[in-house]
């Protein structure tokens, strides 16, 4: 079956035991499937994908049924870092190398579709997600500070972009009050927000809209044909149209999808509220990430904590405590709070692709999968399930665009792909660094 994440860290039907969770706006959980359903379309995943595509599909009037193993919002989409970035999680120049300008400008352009798309619907459906304004890239080399800089000049001047304030040392101190940053940009037009109220709310706008979700419903088996045959432990649903929404969470479901989109663990943490002392951490109530290979990423909470996140793991399991993983490049940041309470730590699953872009395949004439968003779901994600929503309807500019962007397949069967994708991603990192 290969890497199936599902039942590996988690208990069944259960949200993590994070900040996002302990704070969420409840939902009733949605019943399993019993028995034989019939759809237009069938979405397997309820995270942001499935979600986004079982309301658009809904609200353009197609029957959808949506399964999901655990509850909706469970996997990265309900524990991310809850940065809402521009652009593509591969920045334009390295697209600009990739796929030439003129795609370049395209994939710059869906990625301000996805954001305008995040903040509309948040907006439309009244999700209480704590949804604000501004993401910042800092760096702790003059080498990376100098590079971000360029960067967002070429946004400026390339891509007409005027959302970027470049960092100096002072500004960057003053934003974030760390020894280790030296400088960087701040992306106005970028978000924050609360993933897993998030993802709850597209969940209930997605019901309202019509669609049918079922929870713990785990999809064992799946025939494809004219019809599609999804079959669970309770029942089955016959469709018209397949959409593969899992991430990194796939599992054995699709082989084509499992080379090219592999699955890695990262950590957060939540500490105590931090009361007026947050100005010692964020100076502005923006969200930061860093130019690390193993990226930090954090922002403040609107209870007032550090959502910190750092460390990754490549494999099945957890570490077993967490919050050591991540204390170590937090206090790398904030030496301060090297003695900090921290009151939540969790893990969760993403799935990575060798570009860092995502993956979106037609891999039958009634069957899409997008996933691989490589850190970068908050907005790729639901944009992705609008764009299968589209492409169903006929109108696939926006997923062709995206699908045409290499993804090469990882290298060795599912035993091997664990200590290849380290060496694998190292080499992409060190390739980047030198710039070859």
């Amino acid at each position: 079956m290969g890497l199936n994440l599902l039942h590996s860290n988690d208990h069944k039907g259960a949200y993590p035991k994070s900040w996002y969770a302990a704070t969420a706006t409840s939902l009733a959980p949605f019943p399993a499937l019993s028995g034989t359903r019939r759809a237009d379309v069938c979405i397997i995943g309820g995270g942001y994908t499935g979600l986004s595509a079982a309301l658009h599909l809904a609200e353009a009037g197609l029957e959808v049924v949506l399964l999901d193993a655990h509850r909706v919002g469970f996997g990265a989409s309900g524990r991310n870092g809850g940065q809402l970035g521009s652009g593509q999680r591969l920045d334009q120049e390295g697209l600009e190398s990739l796929m030439g300008e003129p795609e370049a400008q395209k994939l710059w352009q869906l990625g301000e579709d996805a954001k305008d798309l995040v903040k509309s619907l948040v907006a439309k459906h009244k999700i209480d997600c704590h949804l604000k304004p501004g993401v910042a890239w800092t760096a702790s080399s003059k080498k990376d500070v100098a590079h971000l800089h360029d960067y967002g000049r070429h946004l400026q001047d390339r891509y007409g972009y005027d959302q970027i304030e470049i960092l100096s040392p002072e500004a960057s101190q003053k934003m974030c009050p760390s020894p280790d940053y030296k400088g960087g940009i701040l992306d106005h037009g970028a978000g924050h927000l609360h993933p897993l109220n998030l993802a709850l709310g597209l969940a209930r706008a997605a019901a309202a809209a019509g669609a049918t979700l079922h929870e713990q419903s785990e999809v064992l088996e799946i025939s494809e044909g004219a019809e599609v045959c999804v079959k669970t432990a309770g029942g089955e649903v016959r469709a018209n149209h397949l959409i593969l929404a899992c991430n990194g969470y796939l599992g054995g479901l699709n082989r084509q999808v499992a080379s090219k989109v592999m699955p890695i663990n990262n950590f957060v943490v939540a500490t105590e509220p931090l009361g007026d002392a947050v100005e010692q951490v964020l100076g502005r109530d923006v969200a930061v990430a860093d130019s690390k290979f193993v990226v930090n990423y954090f922002r403040l909470s609107h209870d007032k904590r550090l959502l910190f996140g750092g460390g990754e793991s490549y494999g099945y399991r957890f570490p077993t405590d967490i919050e050591a993983v991540v204390r170590k490049p937090m206090t790398q940041i904030f030496p301060h709070l090297r003695d900090v309470k921290v009151d939540y730590a969790w893990g969760g699953t993403l799935g990575i692709t060798m570009k860092r872009m995502p993956y979106l395949a037609r891999l039958a004439p009634n069957v899409l999968s997008a996933s691989g968003y490589s850190g970068h779901g908050v907005g790729t994600a639901i944009h992705a399930g609008q764009l299968m929503a589209h492409a169903i309807q006929g109108e696939a500019e926006g997923f062709n665009t995206l699908s045409r962007v290499p993804a090469p397949t990882f290298p060795g069967g599912p035993s091997m792909r664990s200590p290849l994708l380290v060496l694998a991603m190292t080499w992409f990192a060190l390739r980047d660094r030198l710039g070859f």
